[in-house]
């Protein structure tokens, strides 16, 4: 059963059944024990600590990025809080925004592929400006990584699929409340402070999916990190919300979405975290281009083929697939992004689809161009949301398909441990230098034990 279908088959529950949520997550924030989770969740934590990192780190310098840094820069804020791969520094609302765009801008941070929220973007720049902020330890981070990543997806196990579909990027959403479950943990804020907390991030919902394709998407997950810090800090010094804002008859969940999944939002708490089930891309693009662009790869290397070799390119893919990447004639390398037939050109012409495919020269790379004209997509409605046939035609009259039912990249065919460091290095060499890069990448994978973070940081810096 493919995604959607998952969502949809699961019956929302009404109105009368809608359980005190808001409080329970508050209540599991705040007092879920220090670490108390098994040896795969914590791993799961560092993996996702470590690709943010690389993300927010090789996108330090990308014009999203200077124009947020000089946009922050104009209110004038203290400098006490690192902007990861850069020399500025700023206050811990304004750096968790900055990290929180830079982390988005490549497309190429983690998924949670049930809801399709990319859960560390908002959750870890909060979290991370935060514990800088207050000097506190690595465990702290990562236990407030785990937690607030939980309370963002279980957000949008909420209200998606419907959310989603009515035009909400649930990664800003749902992420605020990930983001003020996470600065409540840091700063160890009681239940009910966790819950005005939380409250007052329901109100915050950030993101709208016509953003896509420009520099406006990459912002939801910074902004929605700079809320969720603000709503934490407010109900620590005893700002109030709605104590059911997430349940309420004109609360969140009913606001946000036609149907509400309240089972979906509590199954497991505490005893499954969501942060297990976050994957890492290996393209830097869309999640659901991904299985074209295996496909089309793997045609590529198992018949040595060539862009001229090529006379079409027939995919057959899930119908979101065409919703969401659709754009035919991109013009801008974020367009690129959200253009399946961008992505499977230019794997096709290059052999990757990493982050120079989805950059302005790519876009415009005659042969890519001229590639992206020959393909074609249909959307089957039975095919599901993880899968893709591709079919190339050849000149000579040849003919090739493969089909992928899950993609490099996915909870069935996971990045391994080394991939994720070959990613990192790949992304954070070009900016910090191979030492700086390689010193970074093993403090994250040991965070936890670090007693302060500023050293870590400091090496997170040029």
């Amino acid at each position: 059963m493919d995604v959607t279908s998952k969502l949809q088959a699961s019956p929302p529950q009404t109105g009368a059944e809608a359980p005190p949520l808001t409080r329970e997550l508050a209540r599991f924030t705040a007092q879920h024990p220090s670490g108390a989770w098994d040896a795969a969740t914590e791993q799961a934590a560092l993996r996702t600590i470590l690709n943010w990192l690389g993300c927010a780190i090789g996108a330090a310098l990308h014009p999203a990025v200077d124009a947020a840094v000089a946009a922050m820069l104009d209110l004038d804020p203290p400098a006490s809080v690192t902007i990861l791969g850069r020399r500025e520094k700023m206050d811990a609302a304004s750096a968790a925004l900055v990290n929180g765009i830079s982390s988005h801008v490549f497309d190429y941070d983690d998924t949670h592929p049930t809801t399709l929220i990319h859960p560390s973007g908002p959750v870890v720049a909060a979290a991370l400006a935060v514990a800088e902020r207050y000097d506190l330890s690595g465990r702290a981070l990562v236990d407030a990584v785990v937690l607030g990543v939980d309370v963002a997806c279980r957000a949008g196990l909420l209200v998606c699929p419907e959310h989603y579909d009515r035009g909400w990027h649930v990664t800003g959403s749902a992420g605020v409340l990930g983001a003020a479950a996470a600065v409540a943990r840091l700063l160890e804020m009681d239940t009910q402070t966790t819950t005005m907390a939380l409250g007052l991030a329901a109100s915050q919902p950030i993101g709208l999916r016509e953003q896509f394709g420009s520099m406006a998407k990459p912002f939801h997950p910074g902004a929605a990190a700079r809320a969720g810090i603000t709503s934490a800090l407010l109900a620590r010094r005893g700002f109030t919300a709605a104590a059911t804002a997430l349940e309420g008859k004109r609360g969140y969940a009913r606001v946000l979405s036609d149907r509400q999944h309240w089972g979906r939002a509590l199954s497991g708490l505490g005893e499954r975290f969501e942060i297990v089930a976050n994957t890492f891309k290996p393209y830097a693009c869309g999640l659901v281009i991904h299985p074209c662009i295996d496909a089309c790869l793997t045609l590529r290397a198992q018949h040595s083929l060539q862009p001229a070799d090529i006379a079409s390119v027939a995919l057959r893919v899930h119908p979101l697939v065409l919703e969401l990447t659709g754009k035919t004639q991109p013009r801008t390398g974020l367009d690129g992004k959200f253009s399946v037939f961008h992505a499977c050109a230019a794997a096709l012409v290059r052999g990757a689809a990493g982050i120079a495919e989805f950059q302005q020269e790519a876009v415009e790379q005659p042969e890519v161009v001229a590639l992206r004209g020959r393909i074609s997509a249909t959307a089957e409605d039975g095919l599901p949301h993880e899968a893709a046939h591709a079919t190339i035609v050849c000149k000579d009259g040849r003919s090739f398909s493969h089909r992928v039912d899950h993609a490099l990249g996915s909870l069935e065919r996971p990045m391994s441990d080394h991939d994720l460091d070959a990613k990192f290095a790949a992304l954070v060499e070009p900016v910090l230098g191979t030492d700086k890069a390689a010193h970074l990448q093993q403090s994250c994978w040991s965070l936890a034990e670090a007693r302060t973070l500023a050293p870590f940081l400091g090496q997170a810096r040029p």
